[in-house]
């Protein structure tokens, strides 16, 4: 547990500058830009763009995670073939994939161009944008189970974060010439850090380009066919239903990208609850799978219920300060006040986040076992939810409808896999530190959103947040809900002794 522990809290920590940074951008993004650019750039381009990725990546990010063990253990780094043999069915998927959007634009185009008309515009745009999801996924997915977890967050949270401050900083003043020009350098991010990626890979030696099949792929070659199909097929179902909310708003919720935008800050607001998981994950995945091959299932046991209390110790905390402040955030930022329509569609997004994060690893520990068709089944469970949820409750409710059907349905899916993880493995991720952390957020709230909640302005924003945070972190310390948050908590305490000490000594 040791080294995921280190490589979550590094990259942990990576997050949290990419939080700082997507906050930023974000909150230029929603001042400088009109709702409905807001709502193309972050909204419609990331939706439509991971799906343009699932499509494209055809289940290769599964292949890589599940069989890399194999390759490492029976094959010489110059005869690897496997992250070879991603890229080229990587790239051949997102050619297809491309085909598949000049064939269908007209479709796409009767559906959005009433109340999206420059979603149309910008329409081929999107796809260098899958396309560099697509392929940054696949190596992201390899450099995982090279150690190199630290690295691809950085590049993800932060590297990918810069450049785009960079564009809108270009943007406003006026040195790109127009929205259109940003759009289309936007579009090329992830294209420039997976090449950035890539080109890492190659010069430290843990990539060699091979162009010939290895035996170990020979051998594997029907596993491998029918775990990249049921990755393929599961990835697509999950991130569909993930994104088919702005899909929907962008075709039928009266607003269109405004709506878009709208409902995409809320869902940005419920992206920072979410901020441990990706390096919990990435951590998480080598292991997992080295487990599962010697078949020690107390480690995985290990992994699954201490990723489930320090992830949702986490989101509880966020989701409760978020909510006890949207409104009075968007105010004192001085954001456009059509942001403020999207408070309740915040609040269950977020609650579905947290529902995601308390979870822990289950969708990880699934797909890295013998039992990876389980991710299809509930993924399919999901999309066949999602779309008629979504749809009926977009023209019914408005913008807040996709939000509770993204409760709604992801309540289900994780409920599925923890169900399958206890009836099969008994495996469960919860124990009485998770009850703790819920009456402890709940007190926080109480005291701290009723409490003060009729008080606005910054320094009530302030005010609330330090005493949510005293009962909230205090609480979790004293009762010692999480094994590694001491751990943390005991070197951050000893640095500051450390500083107060030269300080003193500076006097």
């Amino acid at each position: 547990m040791t080294t995921i522990r280190k490589q979550s809290i590094i990259s942990s920590g990576i997050v949290y500058i990419g939080l700082g940074l997507g906050i930023f951008t974000n909150y230029l993004l929603a001042r400088k830009f009109t709702p409905d650019q807001y709502g193309l750039v972050s909204g419609m381009f990331v939706a439509i763009g991971t799906v343009i990725y699932c499509l494209g990546a055809a289940g290769m990010t599964n292949f890589v995670g599940k069989f890399y063990p194999y390759y490492k253990d029976n094959l010489s780094p110059r005869k690897n073939d496997l992250l070879s043999l991603a890229l080229l069915v990587c790239l051949a998927g997102c050619m297809l994939t491309v085909v598949a959007g000049v064939v269908f634009k007209g479709a796409v185009v009767r559906f959005f161009s009433d109340r999206s008309s420059e979603l149309v515009y910008y329409y081929f745009w999107i796809f260098p944008f899958g396309l560099g999801m697509a392929v940054y996924a696949v190596l992201e997915q390899y450099a995982w189970q090279v150690k190199r977890s630290v690295l691809t967050n950085y590049l993800r949270e932060v590297q990918l974060r810069l450049t785009t401050l960079v564009l809108i900083v270009l943007y406003l003043t006026g040195i790109l010439g127009g929205f259109s020009n940003f759009v289309k350098l936007y579009a090329l991010n992830y294209l420039l850090i997976s090449l950035i990626l890539l080109t890492v890979l190659l010069r430290s030696g843990e990539f060699h380009p091979v162009f010939s099949i290895s035996r170990v792929t020979k051998k594997f070659f029907r596993k491998i066919r029918s775990l990249a199909l049921l990755g393929w097929g599961g990835g697509v179902l999950f991130n569909l239903a993930f994104y088919f909310a702005q899909i929907v708003i962008a075709g039928l919720v009266a607003g269109g990208l405004t709506a878009v935008g709208i409902f995409q800050l809320a869902q940005f607001g419920a992206s920072l609850i979410q901020a441990p998981q990706r390096g919990v994950s990435a951590a998480s995945m080598g292991p997992l799978a080295q487990a599962w091959k010697r078949k020690d299932y107390g480690r995985i046991g290990r992994i699954y219920k201490r990723s489930s209390i320090n992830q949702l110790l986490f989101g509880m905390g966020m989701f409760v300060l978020i909510w006890i402040n949207y409104r009075d955030g968007i105010v004192v930022l001085h954001l456009n006040n059509d942001y403020l329509l999207g408070q309740w569609a915040f609040f269950f997004i977020g609650l579905a986040r947290v529902i995601d994060l308390g979870t822990g690893v289950n969708s990880q520990i699934i797909y890295t076992s013998v039992h990876y068709r389980v991710e299809i089944i509930s993924g399919v469970v999901l999309l066949t939810l999602t779309i008629p949820l979504n749809y009926w409750l977009a023209k019914e409710v408005g913008l807040t409808g996709p939000a509770i059907a993204d409760f709604i349905t992801f309540l289900l899916y994780n409920a599925i896999r923890c169900l399958f993880l206890y009836r099969r493995y008994k495996l469960q991720p919860f124990g009485k530190e998770s009850v703790y952390g819920l009456l402890l957020a709940l007190a926080g709230w109480v005291a701290s959103g009723i409490g003060f909640g009729h008080l606005h302005g910054l320094i009530w924003m302030i005010i609330r947040s330090f005493l949510f945070l005293l009962i909230y972190g205090g609480g979790i310390l004293v009762l010692r809900l999480s094994e590694d948050i001491l751990p943390v908590w005991a070197t951050v305490k000893k640095r500051f002794a450390r500083l107060s000490g030269r300080l003193k000594v500076y006097r």
